[in-house]
């Protein structure tokens, strides 16, 4: 069975879905947001039986021992409003819900795409740029700090133009990666309590999106420089013309050794043509979005995604001898007792 760490309303979860059902691929969505309230999460440790899993949702038990390909998709936090009203309750329990749930990751005799913890590593800029540079590829010049006069003295430095943008974004505080300019420099001061990534400015509006399945590498240019901000394609990508975009080999090798030293079997990466025609490395998002660029260029990313779920289920279940809906029945496994719960994935809670 494959195991989806998402919520029902992601639509890229929904497409890499239909293709599973074609291949009558077993799946459940693990819907994070749905703990503690509406999941029953049981797990046990028996001398002599080992591990048990169970996690119930409206008095469907699934056997978690029989989830052998996992994917790390958009995990939601866990949801307590109303249920408990003292604040420092709810951080107790939510803490509580995280440290019972990263153990239940461990545990799963699954593979990953991709693992959490090597997922999270991967997500590190700085690291990214290291890894990126020691294989060959072309990096921006680059300053990370909270020190506000090195990052000026960066800035002074620089023969061109610098652009700034943020380590981490949620839906509240994402912004788009900007040029620094001089009414931004009586905000210098303020680099102190946050600190900033700043870069050379990789001109040309042409930007290319490399997403890497497994060893599947799916390229498409996105031209910004036609869109209303040549900077950053998210910004307008309804305007910016997208197509595909074949790699020169050596880049793609590069890329490619990239994700396996990251330990990432999925990445949407982000690259700069640069004037000169050189490809510029600029990020990896280990669960980036990419139905834009299928919905654009026809690119398969969706199935090549369900495909490598499909694989790695029946690589495991080849090696456990476990298939779905093989488990012992719910009330003969250890303390099992009856519980109120709800649909599997159940709804998303904001």
């Amino acid at each position: 069975m494959i195991g989806i760490v998402s919520h029902l309303d992601d639509l890229h979860a929904v497409h890499v879905r239909r293709h599973l059902e074609q291949a009558g691929s077993a799946h459940l969505v693990l819907d994070t947001s749905s703990l503690p309230v509406q999941v029953g999460l049981t797990t046990s440790e028996v001398p002599g039986a080992g591990w048990h899993g169970w996690w119930e949702h409206d008095g469907v038990p699934v056997d978690l021992r029989d989830v052998h390909a996992m994917w790390w998709r958009r995990p939601q936090p866990f949801v307590l409003d109303g249920a408990i009203t003292d604040a420092h309750d709810r951080a107790f329990a939510r803490g509580e819900c995280a440290a019972m749930v990263a153990g239940l990751w461990h545990c799963l005799d699954a593979e990953w795409v991709n693992d959490p913890d090597r997922d999270e590593a991967a997500s590190r800029k700085m690291w990214q740029l290291r890894v990126a540079s020691e294989l060959g590829l072309r990096v921006p010049r680059t300053c990370m700090t909270n020190d506000p006069a090195r990052a000026l003295g960066f800035i002074e430095s620089e023969p061109g133009s610098v652009v700034f943008k943020s380590f981490s974004a949620s839906e509240v505080t994402w912004r788009e990666t900007r040029l620094v300019r001089d009414e931004h420099r009586e905000l210098f001061d303020r680099v102190r309590l946050a600190p900033v990534i700043f870069q050379e400015c990789i001109p040309g509006g042409f930007d290319i999106r490399v997403t890497i399945v497994g060893d599947e590498v799916f390229s498409a240019e996105i031209r910004s420089g036609e869109s209303s901000y040549d900077l950053d394609f998210r910004v307008d990508t309804e305007n910016a013309p997208i197509e595909v975009h074949p790699l020169p080999e050596p880049v793609e090798g590069r890329l490619v050794r990239m994700m396996r030293r990251l330990g990432l079997r999925y990445g949407a990466i982000d690259l700069r043509r640069a004037p000169d025609g050189d490809y510029v490395f600029l990020e990896v998002n280990p669960a980036g979005q990419w139905l834009f660029i299928e919905l654009a260029t026809g690119q398969p990313i969706s199935s090549a995604l369900a495909r490598l779920l499909g694989y790695l289920d029946e690589k495991m279940t080849a090696r456990t001898g476990r298939r779905a809906g093989t488990s012992t029945p719910p009330h003969q496994q250890p303390f099992h007792r009856e519980r109120r719960t709800t649909q599997i994935g159940g709804p998303r809670r904001a």
